[in-house]
């Protein structure tokens, strides 16, 4: 048997296990790929036969027929620079080498009838010289594509970030979706402690999706958005093995899933026809950036130390000439990094007793990261592409991030991520199959770096009627004990059919089996909470705390939760060109999942009783019904809504597709992270055992008749005493979890409208864009008072009290999970791009977005999930969003100089952050969010930074044509800008004190947080 026939039988047999139907297989071109389709006009009596794409760095030839009219269409491209071959029925064209970007869905027209000295039609190729005689032009003639390919984008708003732009862009980190805030909508923010995470409007990052060579990255457990990127400081790929990438902000197409605001589309690099290599070194440290403001005032201290060193390597090239090719690269990261510990809301050290003022101050965290990559290529046909990609990340450090917890609390982090992909792409005249096999082992597991007695310090400030409680500072040991993570296999098959007449249509399946696994064991270090509005005789209250927490493994089963998840996705999508200048784009997706761990878990009986009418008659009268969230193991099923229309449209007002509106409208449905599912069974099985002590409350005092408000003795400080505690009580205080048997899947409804037009070289493009987001999960206080109510007036303030302690009898809080969590973003989107070309040597990209948006969250956190402090979600008013700014401005652009060099350089700026918090009032009697924009600099914007960086090349021609040295400086924050972090959040503070000198929405420390102070980079590197 041939190897052709044989790769086509195997073929064969991938495509009915995928799927088993036949014309519309579940399946198609793979997220990431280009896309590029148009006509040729040649003479009526020397048609067009057909057209090849040839890949020029590696020689991989694509070829489809032409059409009766001369209409070509390759349905699914790698990213990279083409040439096409013309065959015409006698002779043969070949255009100059033109580029197909990410994901980019192209139309290139292609008159051959032209002669050359006729000017083009702008949008249409220029011919190029045509031969004497009928027989055509001869082999090798060239055709002219300039830089005229047009955009069939349809709705979908976002922006391409080439290899130029994340080579040249000055950064500090190395993470390659550093440049992601170029899309409309879109935030890059790094937190002080190193860890970055990408954000979309006003929703959380666990509903952004990343997908490297058409493979999701999706976190199922995490709330990171993408695996290994939950309070981690590394980088989630190597940077050198990153070709281009897309990034889409709203309406992407039917291939999308697992999303529901930014999608993130990467493609790898792959070896070429000839070797290529290069390596770089990056080195910073303290001496090579100033000051940052904690190490100026109050007083002047010595930098703390700050180290950052980068170094990789990569290399590539032919295993087989035109056949086969490698690709392999590795990343290294070794950091220290300065953080500050600062007493809350800006509360003057020096106003605390001297025994604590020195845990305050700028420490140092530390965290080293290897990542490797390698991908092999073959085909072995013309119709036939073959991959296998691995991925190997490992890192560990010393983390602690900017805040009040004292440098002791800190967490020993450590990562580990395996991934491989094997892939087969068959491509014919008419169909292109791509099937895709891919494995996945992730672990995430902090743990404390110091064990001991936790100490957390509460203030409440009084003003009048109204109250305002905050966490001052904690201490001690650390609290983050866990072991998460995934592993499991995909098979995802993608079929594309162009057979119809201005078609493209594409079907795809994906099943992927993967188990979750979660280890949570976060108060094995116990942890003493003081109120320090109790009266003592010192003024300082760190004697009688008000509330005791620790954990201790349960009754219930292992504390290790694991779950053999099921996920399916099936997609239909054409792009369908209705007439030559209208194109829809029409796709519908189908989503499920079954997480066993959630749908088969059955109530404890120990927790049946406690809540019964009996025992706990709080409920009896309640504004939900408890019985909605007992599970017996069958009455939960789930979720088979997450039907997702996704359309868009594009018409082009001329000809040549210079000036176009485009839109579009989808729906996308996420996921429900397993951390927030896992709980139910975690919180029985290692249980948090909660106290609360008589008399030492003066907000919320516990009531002696519950079981577990106890007198306090001081030897609950050891864990004799606790021991006892545990054994006193029915659970020894500990919570309940239990969640909605209906509960739904978080989903978005995205909107688009806008213009674009080409003015060369610069191309424009505005529009409106409405995202809304719902059924994003939280939890909620399920205790009632004993007639039902929530809410009473607090016997010491007068203002409004929750049920916290009212409690079953002996066991601590009833926590409810539910659907509830809302947000509303509208945003208008101005965005101006010019592409780099050899020919003009420079490139610009700036973007501006207004976004009004709004949420039903507690406060700024765009993580929170916890809503305690009113009944329900649906009680929580829509308030501006603290999660996204009012207005924001990017910029980035690079331009070649003589003798070798280039600059680049990006700028940001933004409104000030809009501060949100909870008031409590007994006149008039209520519970408000509050809210307010934060001072900002100069009362004008929020955060500004300017980053340069000058590159200057060294050829090595005598040691290889291509070969050479680079030098390079990067200035980040270039203008030393403090873009402050702290800020009073206490509505009613109008009054500055030595022990707070703030006012409400000024700033209240001089911490920066994760923005640097001007910082110098030095880099050198060598390629050939």
């Amino acid at each position: 048997m041939s190897r052709t026939k044989a790769l086509r039988l195997a073929l064969a047999g991938a495509t009915m296990l995928a799927a088993g139907a036949v014309a519309i297989t579940p399946a198609s071109a793979q997220v990431g790929q280009a896309s590029l389709r148009g006509t040729i006009t040649a003479s009526a009596d020397n048609p067009v036969v057909e057209v090849t794409a040839v890949e020029v760095a590696t020689g991989i030839r694509r070829t489809v027929a032409a059409g009766p009219d001369g209409s070509y269409n390759f349905a699914s491209l790698r990213a990279g620079t083409y040439r096409l071959e013309i065959k015409l029925q006698n002779g043969t064209r070949n255009s100059d080498n033109f580029t197909l970007n990410v994901g980019q869905t192209a139309g290139l027209d292609i008159d051959l009838t032209e002669v050359s000295a006729g000017a083009p039609a702008d949008g249409q190729a220029p011919a190029g010289d045509i031969a004497d005689g009928s027989q055509g032009a001869p082999e090798g003639d060239v055709i002219v594509t300039g830089s005229r390919i047009r955009s069939l984008a349809g709705g979908q708003v976002g922006i391409n970030i080439t290899t130029r732009l994340i080579e040249q862009l000055p950064q500090v980190n190395r993470n390659f979706l550093a440049f992601a805030d170029l899309a409309p909508g879109v935030r890059f923010i790094e937190s002080a402690d190193g860890s970055s995470r990408i954000q979309g409007g006003a929703q959380g990052s666990n509903s952004v999706n990343v997908f490297i060579d058409g493979v999701s990255q999706k976190d199922y457990v995490l709330r990171g958005g993408l695996t290994g990127q939950d309070s981690s400081p590394g980088n989630p790929f190597p940077q050198l093995a990153i070709g281009e990438y897309q990034v889409i902000s709203s309406n992407y197409k039917a291939e999308f899933d697992q999303v529901g605001s930014v999608a993130i589309t990467a493609n790898t690099k792959s070896g070429t026809n000839e070797f290529h290599g290069e390596g770089f070194f990056d080195y910073t440290d303290q001496s090579l950036r100033d000051r940052r403001p904690t190490e100026i005032y109050p007083n002047k201290i010595p930098k703390v130390e700050t180290t950052d060193k980068q170094f990789g390597v990569a290399l590539g090239g032919p295993i087989v000439k035109d056949v086969a090719h490698f690709f392999v690269t590795y990343e290294g990261k070794r950091r220290d990094t300065p953080v500050d510990i600062l007493p809350g809301n800006g509360i003057a050290v020096d106003s605390l007793p001297a025994q604590y003022r020195d845990l305050f101050g700028s420490y140092s965290s530390n965290f080293k990261q290897d990542l490797y990559f390698g991908k092999i290529d073959i085909t072995p046909t013309d119709g036939d592409l073959i991959e296998f990609t691995g991925k190997y990340r490992d890192e560990s450090g010393y983390q602690i991030s900017n805040g009040i917890a004292a440098y002791s609390t800190a967490t020993l982090n450590s990562v580990e991520e395996i991934r491989g992909t094997a892939r087969w792409q068959h491509t014919t005249d008419n169909w292109i199959n791509d099937f895709r096999v891919g494995y996945e082992d992730v672990s995430w597991s902090p743990r404390p770096a110091t064990d001991g007695i936790g100490q957390q310090f509460r203030r409440s400030d009084v003003n009048g009627s109204s109250i305002n409680t905050y966490d001052l500072f904690r201490i001690g040991g650390g609290l983050n004990f866990q072991d998460k993570g995934q592993t499991g296999w995909t098979v995802q098959n993608d079929f594309t059919w162009t057979g119809f007449e201005g078609h493209t249509i594409k079907a795809g399946v994906k099943s992927k089996w993967v188990k979750l696994n979660t280890l949570e064991q976060n108060l094995l270090n116990p942890l003493y909470s003081y109120d320090l509005n109790l009266p003592t005789a010192d003024g300082f209250n760190d004697e009688i705390p008000y509330q005791l927490q620790f954990g201790a493994v349960g009754d219930l089963g292992d504390p290790r939760i694991r779950s053999k998840n099921w996920q399916l996705g099936l997609y239909l999508q054409d792009d369908w060109d209705v007439t030559d200048r209208l194109t829809l784009n029409l796709g519908l997706r189908w989503d499920y999942e079954r997480t066993p761990a959630f749908l088969n878990y059955v109530t404890p009986d120990e927790d049946l009783a406690a809540i019964s009418p009996e025992n706990y008659p709080n409920l009896i009268n309640a504004d939900y019904d408890i019985n909605d969230y007992i599970s017996n193991g069958n009455n939960r099923k789930a979720f088979k809504g997450a039907w997702q229309p996704r359309l868009g449209f594009t018409y082009r007002f001329d000809d040549a597709g210079r000036f176009s509106v485009f839109g579009g409208y989808g729906r996308s449905y996420d996921r429900n992270q397993f951390d927030f599912l896992q709980q139910e069974l975690a919180t029985g099985r290692f249980q948090r055992r909660t106290f609360l002590f008589q008399n030492a409350d003066t907000q919320n005092p516990c009531l002696p008749t519950n079981p577990v408000c106890i007198p306090w003795d001081p030897v609950y400080l050891t864990e004799e005493g606790r021991q006892q505690l545990a054994a006193a009580g029915t659970a020894g205080g500990r919570e309940f979890r239990f969640i909605n048997n209906d509960l739904k899947v978080p989903y978005s409804d995205q909107f688009s409208l806008g213009l674009r037009g080409r003015f060369n070289p610069v191309e424009l493009e505005v529009g409106y864009t409405r995202i809304v987001s719902k059924d994003g999960f939280v939890y909620l206080m399920g205790n009632r008072r004993p007639d039902g109510s929530f809410f009473a007036p607090s016997p010491t303030t007068g203002a409004p009290q929750g049920p916290g302690n009212f409690s079953p009898a002996g066991y601590g809080a009833i926590i409810i999970g539910d659907n509830g969590l809302e947000t509303k973003a509208d945003s208008a989107y101005f965005k101006l791009t010019k592409s780099y070309s050899a020919s003009s040597p420079w490139s610009l990209d700036a973007t501006y977005t207004y976004t009004e948006a709004e949420d039903n969250r507690p406060n700024g956190d765009q993580a929170a999930y916890f809503l305690l402090d009113f009944p329900s979600a649906s009680d929580y008013p829509f308030v501006r969003s603290g999660a996204v700014p009012r207005h924001r401005f990017v910029v980035a652009g690079s331009v070649d100089l003589p003798i070798d060099m280039s600059i680049s350089a990006k700028f940001q700026i933004e409104s000030p952050t809009y501060l949100r918090t909870i008031v409590d009032r007994s006149d008039p009697y209520e519970r408000a969010v509050v809210g307010a924009e934060a001072f900002g600099l100069g009362d004008r914007w929020g955060r500004r930074q300017l980053d340069l960086a000058i590159t200057k090349y060294v050829p090595l021609n005598f040691l290889y044509d291509q070969a050479r040295v680079r030098f390079r400086l990067d200035i980040i924050n270039a203008m030393n800008d403090r873009n402050y972090v702290d800020f009073n959040n206490s509505p009613d503070d109008a009054t500055r004190d030595a022990g707070s000198p703030s006012i409400y929405r000024e700033r209240s420390t001089y911490s920066i947080g994760g923005n640097p102070p001007r910082t110098v980079k030095l880099s050198a590197g060598f390629s050939f």
